[in-house]
């Protein structure tokens, strides 16, 4: 049986498994850091070229928040020591920023997480890098229609499996495959809460959506298998039969309504090519 608490910005934050019902304050603080989280990326868009390096993204990234009194999330995380992740072709996702630079007919996924007045606006976005081939354009659309299908679904009355059966269902009408080994997850004041928001699943199933959830979907998506494996520096993930993974992310808050997305693009960044 799954647990709800509804909670309050100043009442103690701790990590129960119950899911947090938060109430308008909550959201006003959600959306203030997926703004930044949103504008950061936006950012990105003409630096994300041939020949840059994965630092350098990550440097700039670090800048734009903290001069904008944000800080980033996963600096320092679990010890990790940069301010994004950064996955390329075939890495699925936590990618390490490095010395590594992006080359014509990479595909890019940079997945930011700025902390504003204690809250976390998490998201990520695919990019093209110079020229891409249909075969992996196709991919980043497809998954792009993924989230936004499984947003859709994200509305009171609804369940987890709902909104997982609406992004199996669209991937694997293109034969590609949905990664199982890693999920969406509750977030707010604390960066990973419960409920888990996997991206299979049957429909009517999984914990209801009740307005006051806070949460991110963010599917990732492969050309081939949904297999993955972690490299030996513990954090990235690929895919085992090295076909490509894309991969985009929003956070979300259910409302009496649907749902609000807190890091919609403020320049009007959907989904590749940016313009």
């Amino acid at each position: 049986m799954t647990d709800y608490v509804t909670v309050s910005a100043d009442a103690p934050q701790g990590r129960t498994g119950a899911i947090k019902l938060w109430g308008r304050e909550a959201f006003d603080g959600m959306h203030k850091a997926g703004r930044l989280a949103a504008e950061t990326l936006d950012m990105l868009v003409p630096h994300m070229v041939p020949g840059v390096t994965t630092a350098e993204i990550d440097r700039l990234i670090h800048q734009f928040i903290v001069e904008r009194g944000g800080v980033p999330a996963t600096l320092g995380y679990r010890g990790y020591t940069h301010s994004t992740c950064i996955s390329i072709n075939h890495v699925v996702c936590h990618g390490i920023p490095s010395e590594k630079t992006l080359k014509s007919g990479d595909i890019v996924n940079v997945d930011v997480t700025p902390i504003v007045d204690g809250w976390h606006g998490d998201t990520s976005r695919m990019y093209l890098i110079g020229d891409v081939p249909l075969k992996a354009r196709k991919l980043v659309e497809v998954t792009y229609e993924c989230l936004m299908l499984g947003i859709e679904q994200a509305r009171p009355g609804n369940h987890m499996g709902d909104v997982a059966h609406a992004i199996q269902q669209h991937a694997e009408k293109h034969r590609y495959g949905v990664v199982r080994d890693f999920c969406g997850h509750g977030l707010g004041l604390l960066f990973h809460d419960a409920p888990e928001v996997v991206h299979v699943g049957r429909p009517g199933t999984g914990p209801e959506l009740k307005p006051g959830m806070i949460f991110t979907i963010e599917p990732m998506i492969n050309i081939g298998r949904p297999d993955v494996k972690l490299l030996d520096d513990g954090w990235t993930a690929v895919t085992r039969d090295r076909s490509l993974s894309a991969q985009f992310e929003h956070s979300i808050g259910i409302t009496e309504e649907g749902c609000e997305i807190f890091t919609l693009s403020p320049a009007g960044y959907t989904q590749p090519p940016y313009s």
